[in-house]
């Protein structure tokens, strides 16, 4: 009896086993998640064009404030990081200090000194006529210049020469760009001359535009002993140009106000021009946060619309819904295809932004002269921002479709 149980057992047919799903390989996940963006060419497009618009503002202001930060570093590298500026400070009464006639030669004799020369300001006015009033200054200075002040703040002559040794001491002048501009002086010559301190100067040379230290741009200057001679100039410096070297300018920017004027050191600021134009930096470092601000909430907003043309795909959609569950698709491949169909929205429009902020940043580069440089992170996190919209915007359309009752939808229709 248990031998004939045993048989029948054994030959008894196997129960129908529940058939799977077909599984959907990649290249089906994308070709029916693109169907659904092919059918609605124009509400794409819009959509995409909220999210480029985003990722383009984002991908724009990294870049151009990249590229601007990247010549800065260029000019700062040109002019030279290693400049120190000794300027009087103020006396135990509150009065304006005196920086000693000797100090240029004391920093001088400093360890890790490279260069050093001065300027000492007059009380003289510079004039183009001696008819002209003498309350018509033009907010113009004449300063009294060492013969080697180009070597320390990178000075540069477009027309003419320097003050030289033979030149310095009889009545020659260089004005700064500004100074020839408000002068109505266009060339050097023997011929060009200026009216200061009650006499003729002759304009030996005219300076270039000097970033690191504009105050020479407005200034006429000549030589340190024809200022002693015809301008009463005292012969203290106002301003010490001090080059140091480029792994020793903190060190010896700590001794520089001691060494100036041993007697009283606090009577001496020691300055570095070149923070003034790391502050400017700063500064657009903070507009440009606000403007990545205003690219996220382009984003957010690009988002939403694409949240939307999901939600909307999907109840248009609900017979086609309806009958790929009747044909067997799972809740599973119904939601990889709207998650699917979000992502290749939000992916064109991110591509797309992160191509016109590339495109944004090159044309503001080229019209400035300015280096241009795009950051790999800025595109690549511009890019995956795309897709982290996408999923989540995707998902909840991608949901409810699945919930969808095969029969339910198919009524609908």
């Amino acid at each position: 009896m248990t031998a004939i149980k045993e048989l029948e057992r054994a030959t008894a047919p196997e129960p129908p086993r529940r058939p799977r799903p077909a599984r959907m390989n990649p290249a089906d996940v994308l070709r029916v998640g693109g169907s659904g963006l092919r059918s609605r060419p124009m509400r794409v497009f819009l959509s995409a064009l909220g999210i480029a618009i985003g990722i383009a503002a984002m991908v724009g202001v990294v870049g151009i404030s990249t590229s601007s930060t990247e010549d800065l570093n260029r000019r700062l590298q040109e002019l030279g990081t290693n400049l120190l500026t000794v300027t009087p400070g103020q006396n135990f009464s509150g009065g304006e200090a005196h920086l000693p006639p000797e100090s240029v030669d004391m920093i001088a004799a400093m360890d890790h000194v490279e260069s050093v020369s001065a300027l000492g300001k007059t009380d003289a006015k510079v004039y183009r006529s001696d008819y002209t009033p003498v309350q018509e200054t033009g907010g113009l200075n004449v300063s009294a210049a060492r013969t080697d002040l180009p070597k320390s703040v990178g000075a540069e002559i477009v027309d003419g020469r320097w003050l030289n040794a033979a030149n310095s001491r009889y009545p020659a002048v260089v004005l700064g760009p500004k100074a020839a501009e408000q002068l109505g002086v266009h060339r050097a010559g023997e011929d060009v001359k200026v009216w200061i301190g009650g006499r003729w100067f002759t304009v030996v040379g005219l300076l270039a535009a000097n970033e690191l230290v504009p105050s020479l741009d407005s200034s006429a200057l000549v030589g340190w002993s024809v200022a002693e001679r015809e301008l009463d100039f005292d012969g203290s410096p106002t301003t010490i140009y001090t080059r140091a070297d480029e792994s020793s300018v903190n060190d010896v920017q700590e001794v520089l106000g001691a060494t100036t004027n041993p007697e009283n050191p606090n009577e001496a600021n020691v300055s570095r021009p070149s923070d003034a134009l790391a502050a400017k930096e700063a500064t657009d470092d903070t507009l440009s946060g606000l403007l990545l601000g205003l690219g996220g909430v382009a984003l957010l907003v690009g988002g939403v619309g694409v949240a939307n043309t999901m939600v909307i795909s999907v109840l248009e959609r609900r017979s086609e819904i309806g009958l790929r569950r009747s044909l067997g698709a799972t809740r599973g491949q119904i939601r990889v295809q709207f998650v699917t169909e979000s992502l290749m929205l939000s992916g064109l429009g991110g591509a797309a932004g992160v191509a016109l902020g590339a495109a944004a940043t090159a044309a503001y580069a080229l019209s400035g002269g300015l280096p241009w440089v795009v950051p790999p992170w800025a595109m690549a996190g511009g890019f995956g921002a795309t897709l982290a919209i996408g999923t989540v915007a995707g998902l909840y359309p991608a949901v409810r479709a699945a919930r969808l009752s095969p029969t339910l939808a198919l009524h609908a229709t």
